[in-house]
Order: structure tokens, then sequence, then C-alpha cells
């Protein structure tokens, strides 16, 4: 399921893992064409897959499906069990592109049957009529009391672009829900980013998470009481930019927790092209930090399956290179000197521990890439400004690149996957480019590149 996508014109939207009783559930929305279908409105519906061990995965039927003209689309939500009964929140976009929160329940989290009334509620006054979606359903432990979160919008807010928030329903029986008042209103990045979209939210250790996206990227507060006070951590981020209609996360047996998000495609599958709705499911492992802090690495068992490491040759490209196809030294004092593997698979999963001298300005990796330094996609890790670029996304604030650190980078068809020291990831969409060959580069600097593999993927 890493990297999964269905038969064209098919792909995989808004992710909603959810786990219980040692099954992990991952419900998506299915695309047809990037948002297209009934006439833009999405005609999304809610497909499912499910696995006990992350490696073998049962599809289903769609869990929820369109059953009437007038539902443009089933839209993103949550599942939440309760007394043997999975309850299958979600928000109808109408012809009108109004939105309205529905619910379909199931005794096997497999076939959802939708309840009456249907839709169940509408944006109160005082809410804009198009952004009422995204329904997260949680229990508030310390009173027994049901909590729903609602992407909305204050219909007069006194910033202006900036009423977007997450509005907290109540409710004693998970049929009928009151209105309480905002949960969270970010106040950032106004016009459309300012709505907080999909919302996530769980307790683990002594912490509680609120996970949102703006504009498409997950973000995340962290407190100590249910209901915040909110702190925003100096890193709120999963991924860079393109991991987009956010991720949203489930727990795993063993204390893990799971976060999943697509990767969108891009029109007419151009590096520069604009990116559109909807692509393919991307996973990640969720760990905390002593600080109660979040970051994300590959899931052990998601690695796509791969062969034996590969003996590939080792060439200089300048006098400061040396070394062979699994351990190279460079040394670039006064400029850039670099080096090349040649026979690299377009698909292929490659492992490095790269151990820089101080000072290093900068560490260069070219996937893909073609010529004698001519193109490729640039991985760039830059100690002195703390970050780490791939392609066209950015990572920022990410220490440790003056110390040894490791790199696990996936190549798998038009994507590439880069997970830093098993603590953040990044990943792009990179469909144009197919040359054969691994650049190293250092700028202003001296690097040793160790236990350099590359295993072709199966």
């Amino acid at each position: 399921m890493q990297y999964f996508k269905p038969e064209a014109p098919y792909f995989v939207g808004d992710c909603m893992p959810f786990f219980h009783d040692g099954t992990f559930h991952l419900y998506w929305l299915v695309d047809e064409n990037h948002h297209q279908a009934k006439g833009g409105l999405g005609g999304h519906q809610w497909a499912h897959a499910s696995t006990h061990d992350l490696i073998d995965w049962v599809h289903h039927p769609l869990a929820i499906a369109c059953t009437e003209e007038w539902e443009g689309s089933i839209c993103t939500g949550s599942t939440f069990y309760r007394d043997g009964t999975y309850y299958g929140y979600y928000a109808t976009r109408m012809p009108d592109r109004t939105e309205k929160l529905s619910l379909a329940v199931s005794t096997d989290g497999i076939t959802f049957a939708k309840t009456l009334p249907n839709p169940f509620a509408v944006p109160g006054a005082g809410y804009r009529p198009q952004h009422y979606r995204d329904p997260f359903v949680f229990v508030d432990e310390t009173t027994g009391e049901f909590n729903m979160l609602v992407t909305a919008a204050i219909q007069d807010y006194p910033l202006y672009g900036l009423g977007g928030c997450l509005l907290r329903l109540t409710s004693r029986d998970l049929k009928k829900w009151d209105v309480a008042e905002p949960f969270l209103i970010p106040g950032s990045q106004p016009g459309h980013g300012s709505i907080p979209e999909c919302p996530d939210y769980f307790k683990w250790h002594d912490w509680y998470y609120l996970v949102f996206g703006l504009d498409g990227v997950a973000h995340y507060r962290m407190s100590r009481q249910p209901h915040g006070p909110w702190l925003r951590p100096p890193v709120d981020t999963f991924d860079g930019s393109t991991l987009a209609a956010v991720m949203k996360t489930a727990a795993f047996t063993g204390d893990r927790r799971l976060g999943v998000a697509f990767l969108n495609a891009r029109k007419d599958n151009k590096d520069d092209g604009p990116r559109i709705y909807a692509g393919n499911a991307v996973f990640r492992e969720i760990f905390q930090h002593a600080d109660g802090t979040l970051g994300t690495k590959f899931p052990a068992e998601m690695i796509p399956a791969h062969g034996d490491p590969l003996a590939l040759s080792f060439a200089p490209l300048t006098s400061g290179a040396t070394g062979d196809g699994s351990c190279v030294q460079i040394d670039a004092l006064e400029g850039l000197e670099a080096g090349m593997i040649t026979g690299v698979p377009r698909n292929a999963h490659i492992t490095v521990t790269v151990t820089p001298q101080a000072p290093t300005a900068a560490i260069g990796l070219w996937l893909r890439g073609s010529g004698a330094l001519a193109s490729g996609y640039q991985l760039r890790c830059l100690p002195y400004e703390r970050r780490v670029t791939l392609n066209q996304q950015v990572l920022t604030c990410v220490d440790g690149l003056d110390q040894p650190f490791q790199l696990d980078i996936i190549l798998k068809d038009d994507i590439i996957d880069v997970c830093v020291d098993q603590r953040r990831c990044v990943i792009d969409r990179c469909p144009e480019l197919s040359g054969n060959c691994l650049f190293l580069c250092v700028e202003n600097g001296a690097v040793n590149f160790a236990d350099l593999r590359i295993f072709p993927l199966a």
C-alpha cells in the first residue's frame, strides 16, 4: 500500500486511517480524473483496505458510496467505534456546493448503511454554508462527552480572511449534536489557506495532539490538557508541502502511530506542472520525541521489496573525489567536487551514512542524473542553513546535518521519497528525468559517504 494508486482513471484522495481490535483500516476517497466527476463536485466515495501487519492487505468493496443523485460527493470524515458499532461520519457536498454532515453505521467496519435524516446537520447561523466538512469524533475521557471537530468558517470574523476554524460540536448519543464553540482558530495564511481542514485528534502518553491542514499542509499542535491551550512546536509540520489533503493518523499495534496522506499528481505529468488533486497513498511512521514533539520516518514493514545490493562502479568527476561503489570521500575546501555511480536502476532503494567534516556548506546527491552533472533531481543537505531540499521541496530547522546522519531514499516510478536520519521525511513527484547516474557532490567542505548501498526494487 505504500505509494498505492488504483488503475487509471482513478486515484487516491483524502485518507482516513482507523485502528481497532488489531486491525488497521485505511478508508480513502476514490477519485476519478482529479476531482472532475459529477461536474467538478468530485463524486468521491469511501474506498477501504485493511491489514493486521502492514504487509498483507485486503481490499474491500466501497464502504460508503454515492447512492443518491443529489450527493455530489461523499467527502472526508472519520470512523469512530463504540459498543459494537462503527460510526462513519462524513460530509456530503451538495449540487449547490454547500456542505452538510452525514452518518453511516456498520457492525463490521466493512459494510455501512446510511442513517436518517441524511444529512443530519447543516451549518448554523454565523457560519458559511460552503465550509462544513471533515467531521472527526472523539470522546472526552474526563467527562464522557462525545466531541466532533468540523472544518468551518466564521461568517463575520473581525480579521479579514482569517475566520477559518475547527468548530466543536458535542453529543451524548453520537446522533444528536449541539454546536459548542470554535476549538481552534489558527489565524494564519489569509484566504483559502486560513481554513483548517481534515482535523485529527489523539492522546499519546502525556500529550494531546491536534492535527489539521492549512492549504494542504499538515500542521499539529500539542497540549497537556484535552482542550488546550494548544502549543505550536518549532517545527509544526510533518513533511514538506507536497503531501496534500493533510496527513491523518491512527494508532497501530505496539504503541505505534501511522500517518497517511496522498501525493498529488502533476498536470501533464511534467516536473513543473501544477499539482492537481489526488494521486498515490503515502504512509509515515509517527514517533514522539522526549519533549513531546513529533517526527516521521518510513514504516519499516512498508519499504518496497528489493533485491540484493548492486555492485556498481564509482568514477571521480573531479580530483577531490575518491573511493569505490560503497565508500566515497570528497574534499572540496574551496569549491565544488563531485563523483558519480552509474547503472542505478530507475526503481531503487538507496541507503548511505553521511559524515561531514566541519565546516561543510552543502552536501548533494543528484538522483536519476545524466552527463557529467548535466541533469538530475537534487537532494541537498545544507548544514549552515539547517535545511534539506529535494527538487522543489524544502525541510527547514533540520538539526544535526553537521554530524553523521543517514539518508534513506526510495526511487519508485515518478516518486522520490527521502527519510533524513530516521526523523524527517520529504517527498516529491519527479516524472521527467530518467538518467541512471547517482552524483555525489560537496561544496566548501569534506564529506565521507559510507555504507552506500543501492538495491533494485522487486
